[in-house]
């Protein structure tokens, strides 16, 4: 009986002791989230190529196959275009808002003409924009945001080394910029 006693003694210390380091350590964790290394690569509104070790922000392009870039945003003012051309076999997007929840991803595959031209706005933004929609908007894909700051995540695939400088060239023409309008 006493056995018992002590094993749920040590099980009540040692699981109060893990919460507690736990708690402790959050702070130290909780900047280091994927929004806030991306922001980190420099200013909003801008993709940045990943390598493939790590950068200052912690940030690298694992896959030996594709080549990847991020940018960071805010769409609380304006909303954000985001554009690509290249001849690759094939790219991918994602956008993710500030807590990395997937808000909106497509490929080549599902993209008119093999184009990247997406624009991301707040629902506010967007019901002004389809009263009147820009003539450079007519094949664009819209989507609809409801927080105001996130990330996107462009990649692009390089199957053998000939493909890379193509790959790199369409990420480094790609536009993450803040929508003006006509």
């Amino acid at each position: 009986m006493l056995r018992y006693v002590f094993a749920g003694l040590a099980g009540l210390f040692g699981a109060a002791l893990l919460h507690l380091i736990i708690i402790l350590s959050l702070p130290h964790f909780s900047d280091r989230d994927g929004y806030t290394r991306i922001e980190d690569e420099g200013d909003e509104g801008r993709f940045y190529l990943l390598d493939d070790k790590d950068d200052d922000a912690g940030l690298s392009n694992d896959d030996p196959y594709m080549r990847t870039a991020v940018c960071a945003f805010d769409i609380e003012e304006t909303p954000l275009r985001l554009t690509a051309v290249g001849n690759v076999p094939f790219w991918s997007l994602s956008v993710y808002d500030r807590a990395s929840n997937e808000v909106y991803s497509m490929s080549d595959r599902t993209s008119i003409g093999g184009k990247l031209d997406v624009l991301i706005a707040t629902p506010i933004q967007m019901t002004g924009l389809r009263k009147a929609l820009p003539q450079s908007l007519q094949q664009s894909i819209l989507v609809d945001m409801a927080r105001t700051e996130g990330y996107v995540v462009l990649r692009a695939m390089a199957p053998q080394q000939s493909f890379n400088q193509a790959a790199r060239d369409f990420l480094s023409g790609a536009g993450c910029d803040a929508f003006a309008g006509e």
